[in-house]
């Protein structure tokens, strides 16, 4: 299974910027529907990168905007914003659909270990044995 970044844009929606757009925080912020401070955060981690201009604001290329809503989609499925980040960081300035491609099937695959890992643990929890020594067995 492959996935791909771009997506037709839902009705009622705004319109994905174009191509070479220099986007504000709030821009960003609208477009991905997210607040101006989870644009921050996700800056902060290396999720999506801002230049600064010479009054020191932050601007950001069209590619924040699905950035973002990819990382809002992992974070769905369990990937923490560092793993994210750590997805993100080979993909080049304006990924294709062959590189956003990877980093769907990345998600996929690590999303359907935290599912096996999840009904395992529930597997555990409906046995005979203790809370207690299932919380010992995590880490063996």
């Amino acid at each position: 299974m492959t996935i791909t970044a771009a997506q037709p844009t839902p009705a009622g929606a705004s319109a994905p910027a174009s191509e070479g757009e220099v986007l504000t925080v709030s821009d960003v912020a609208a477009e991905s529907g997210v607040a101006p401070s989870a644009v921050r955060f996700y800056e902060k981690h290396g999720v999506i990168n801002a230049v600064r201009t010479a009054g020191n604001q932050r601007r950001f290329d069209d590619s924040a905007v699905c950035r973002i809503r990819i990382a809002k989609l992992a974070q769905r499925v369990g990937l923490t914003v560092r793993e994210i980040a750590d997805l993100f960081a080979a993909l080049p300035a304006h990924p294709g659909h062959e590189e956003w491609g990877r980093v769907g099937d990345q998600i996929v695959v690590q999303a359907e270990q935290r599912v096996a890992d999840l009904k395992a643990q529930l597997e555990a929890m409906g046995s005979d044995s203790t809370l207690c020594e299932i919380g010992a067995n995590l880490d063996t």
